[in-house]
């Protein structure tokens, strides 16, 4: 019962906030679809926005269903590449991770997806404390530091998304830029923040919030931030281009998006990222993860999948083409990031990320939503 309040709360919740930005709602749980990795990337047109629709997903010997939150652009070659290398046929649905979370929680034991891949630990969270996933080999966990996995060994982070503070550097030096995310409550910033509310990203930090600093000091910083009157855009690529352009002087991201706007526009592009400090909630790094479900008639295919994507050249892959931080050691980042052990990340089980429906909720109350 609990699953299907859940799953049934996060659906109207997402409908409703999709349906604020002037997108349609998600498919319902009825409408299955999926196409092979080949099928799907073929024409280049799936946006992030959409599930991938074709022909249904039947789970068949040979065959690895995945549910991927992660979307097409980012994570569609690499499973071409596994396709490739391993000749296991590999049918996707790309959807919202809370969307797809919502819907393995709707499809119970009927689910024909074998492996969840998620853009944050908090959906992974969610379908750990219904029981719906199974427990990873040893081997598997190892790849990746302990703060980067299921402390019960049911799912393991595949990159690490460290929150920044994009400024624009035409009007701003990184020395006028505070130290904390609650320096941003000062009337000072009044009309100079973009945030992205409905963003999932955006979401796992105000959950963090409230697990590192409580409810009352997480509802006092998204009020602060009301009453600076921020400007609302559906997503982090948005609010790095209104910073680009001047529109608003700072915003709450994740750090990959500058780096895909320079690499668009060019160095000149106005705009980079602030580090915040000392372990303070607005430098979270998330990892995007993935899990194996309970109802998977393709374990093993799924835990090849799983090595593969913790291998050397999947791990570069996320370096290289996503910008984000590879997570098993002796793979680098890219050129001009941080390393991650020099980022100053506050100390969270991100398995405690789970309570999204808490993070709605309080969200709706301020205003956001």
């Amino acid at each position: 019962m609990l699953g299907r309040l859940f799953s049934l709360f996060l659906l109207l919740l997402l409908a409703d906030a999709l349906a604020a930005c002037g997108q349609p709602p998600p498919e319902q749980s009825g409408g299955r679809g999926g196409a092979t990795v080949a099928e799907a990337t073929g024409g280049g047109e799936t946006t992030s926005e959409e599930t991938t629709v074709s022909e249904p997903l039947v789970p068949g010997e040979g065959n690895l269903i995945v549910y991927s939150g992660r979307t097409e652009d980012l994570v569609g070659p690499l499973m071409e590449q596994f396709e490739e290398r391993s000749g296991i046929d590999v049918r996707v649905r790309y959807g919202d991770t809370a969307e797809l979370a919502a819907t393995i929680l709707e499809e119970g034991e009927n689910s024909p997806a074998d492996l969840f891949f998620a853009q944050d630990p908090g959906a992974l969270g969610a379908l750990a404390e219904e029981g719906r996933l199974r427990p990873l080999p040893r081997e598997v966990l190892d790849r990746v530091d302990g703060r980067f996995r299921s402390p019960e060994g049911l799912w393991v982070g595949t990159s690490g998304r460290a929150r920044v503070v994009v400024y624009n550097t035409e009007e701003l030096e990184p020395s006028e830029l505070p130290d904390s995310i609650y320096g941003f409550t000062d009337p000072e910033w009044e009309g100079r923040i973009g945030w992205a509310p409905t963003n999932g990203s955006f979401q796992a930090f105000v959950t963090a919030l409230r697990v590192l600093e409580g409810e009352e000091r997480a509802r006092a910083w998204l009020e602060g931030i009301q009453a600076n009157d921020p400007g609302v855009y559906p997503d982090n690529s948005s609010i790095v281009q209104a910073v680009g352009a001047g529109e608003v002087d700072v915003g709450f991201v994740n750090h990959y998006y500058v780096f895909r706007a320079i690499e668009e526009q060019g160095e000149d592009f106005p705009a980079r990222n602030h580090f915040l400090k000392d372990g303070d909630p607005g430098a979270l790094v998330l990892a995007a993860g993935t899990g194996i479900l309970d109802t998977a008639e393709n374990p093993e295919a799924a835990r090849q999948f799983i090595r593969y994507l913790l291998s050397e050249e999947a791990q570069q892959y996320f370096a290289d083409e996503t910008y984000e931080y590879p997570l098993v050691e002796g793979v680098e980042p890219a050129e001009g990031l941080p390393p991650l052990s020099e980022i100053e990340s506050p100390r969270i089980d991100l398995s405690d990320l789970s309570d999204l429906e808490g993070t709605l909720e309080l969200l709706r109350e301020t205003g956001a939503l």
